[in-house]
């Protein structure tokens, strides 16, 4: 086994890194009034469900504190617990493989599908696919993959990309999501409504017919059980349960974050999981698979272990605590910004907070820069997040070290604007005389009570965020009056 220290994920492959930056992405989502009522209704139905069952547990806090324990722990001796998971694997009939980056895994999968003989996949829980452009890569050696789980067929038909960790299609209605089965589903009832059971039958005839021929399956992961070898799936349709035991070969991408040390600590993960993602009290289905098993199942099974970036992020002793999201969505429910925005937005396969925190690390800050700034710092995402991950924080710091690999050179407007309000707050004189000056701005809202167009260089404030009209009378004025 090989570490890679510092090595971020590579450029041009994958969907790590968007084309735009976040504001630029972020204007036309928030033009689209009907991507914005498909996110609020699906956000706040998430939302409503997962309080209730978090509401039901007296010891949800501590059940947090203790994921956020085990992953710290898990985190500190990760190559101890990866070695065990290899060996484990090994020991039971399965081949493990290093991947240090995309270009790495996408080879190996590509090589262990040409093997079979197979020009056909079917995929679940494939995040971290998605992540590295496997599809891509295995359409470009004439595979062909199939997604099975609902959403992400839907994304994969309609020629999209996945917008939310937990719900991809969270940016479709039904209305849209029945015409995409239409237009792109063979042999489709064209009667076929958009009532969600009849659209459910429909997605499950086309993937019934795949399921039965696949030879070979492609999978990810939840966990990974390093004193056991055992790999875990969890999910909510029972697509998975087909992909993991009727093909003859099974092969499981997993970042190298996924271990945990033993069985036992698995019960706090699958306490905290679906409760935080789908607002239930456990997984409709939770498979397990521990290497090959003679007649059951898959009968040849490979584990790829992906790090694209994960050690560079292990070696930030404070960022690391990214690593530790267990990817339940929880932290994208409650955010206004993702709300607002959609997942998109963020040129990311992780969107929302953990991806405004998580992608610029796997990339290197600078190839990300913009999706840091990409939250009103509110704080919803830690009070939400299962494993207490201080998202808030981590977006500061990540804040401050784009602006350190940009300092000298000429100047930016923001760094003017930040230089000139310290001179000016640095001394009581012209702090107060600054105050008055401000009244002159309550021409500008007199009409609303807000300002929402100022000049260049201001209009980039303004240009998404309002300021309220200033008082009558300052602060000082106020005191100067009341209490003499």
């Amino acid at each position: 086994m090989s570490t890679f220290l510092g090595v971020p994920a590579p450029r041009g492959v994958g969907h790590l890194r968007g084309e735009q930056s976040f504001p630029d992405a972020a204007r036309g989502a928030l033009a689209d009034s009907q991507l914005r009522r498909n996110l609020g209704h699906a956000t706040r139905t998430i939302r409503g469900k997962r309080a209730a069952v978090v509401a039901e547990l007296d010891d949800w806090e501590q059940l947090r504190l203790a994921g956020s324990a085990l992953k710290a722990a898990t985190m500190a001796r990760l190559d101890e617990h990866l070695e065990r998971l290899e060996r484990e694997v090994a020991a039971r009939g399965g081949t493990v493989h290093w991947a240090r980056d995309a270009n790495e895994a996408n080879a190996i999968v590509t090589r262990l599908v040409r093997d079979t003989g197979e020009t056909e996949v079917v995929k679940v829980k494939s995040m971290v696919t998605q992540e590295i452009g496997l599809n891509d890569a295995l359409e470009a050696a004439g595979i062909e993959a199939k997604e099975t789980d609902l959403a992400e067929l839907i994304v994969q038909l309609g020629g999209d990309l996945p917008s939310h960790i937990l719900v991809p299609a969270i940016h479709r209605n039904r209305a849209e999501i029945r015409e995409i089965f239409l237009r792109e589903m063979p042999g489709v009832d064209p009667e076929l409504t958009s009532e969600p059971r009849l659209l459910a039958m429909a997605a499950r005839k086309h993937l019934r017919e795949r399921f039965l021929r696949a030879k070979v399956a492609i999978s990810g992961a939840n966990f990974a059980v390093a004193d056991s070898g055992t790999l875990l799936v969890v999910e909510s349709e029972g697509n998975g349960r087909m992909c993991l035991t009727l093909p003859d070969t099974l092969i499981t991408v997993m970042g190298i974050e996924k271990v945990v040390p033993t069985w036992r600590d698995l019960e706090v993960f699958l306490q905290l999981l679906p409760r935080s993602s789908t607002g239930e009290r456990m997984n409709p289905y939770t498979s397990a698979w521990t290497g090959v098993t003679p007649g059951d199942g898959p009968q040849t099974f490979h584990l790829v272990l992906l790090d694209n970036g994960r050690t560079a992020t292990l070696a930030d002793e404070v960022g690391r605590s990214a690593l530790h999201c267990i990817k339940c969505s929880a932290c994208l429910n409650v955010c206004p910004v993702y709300e607002r925005a959609g997942g998109h937005a963020y040129g990311s396969v992780y969107p929302g907070p953990i991806g405004a925190v998580l992608s610029p690390q796997l990339t290197g800050v600078e190839d990300n820069a913009s999706l840091p700034y990409a939250s009103s710092l509110c704080g919803a995402c830690f009070d939400a997040c299962p494993v207490r991950i201080d998202i808030p924080s981590l977006l500061v710091r990540l804040r401050a070290q784009h602006v350190d690999a940009n300092r000298g050179g000429v100047p930016s407007a923001e760094a003017v604007a930040m230089a000139a309000a310290a001179w000016v707050m640095a001394d009581q004189k012209r702090f107060a005389a600054a105050e008055k000056a401000s009244r002159l701005g309550r021409v500008l809202g007199r009409r609303s009570g807000r300002i929402s167009t100022l000049p260049p260089p201001l209009s980039a404030w303004t240009g998404s965020r309002d300021l309220a009209r200033p008082p009558v009378e300052t602060f000082r004025e106020w005191w100067k009056r009341e209490r003499g």
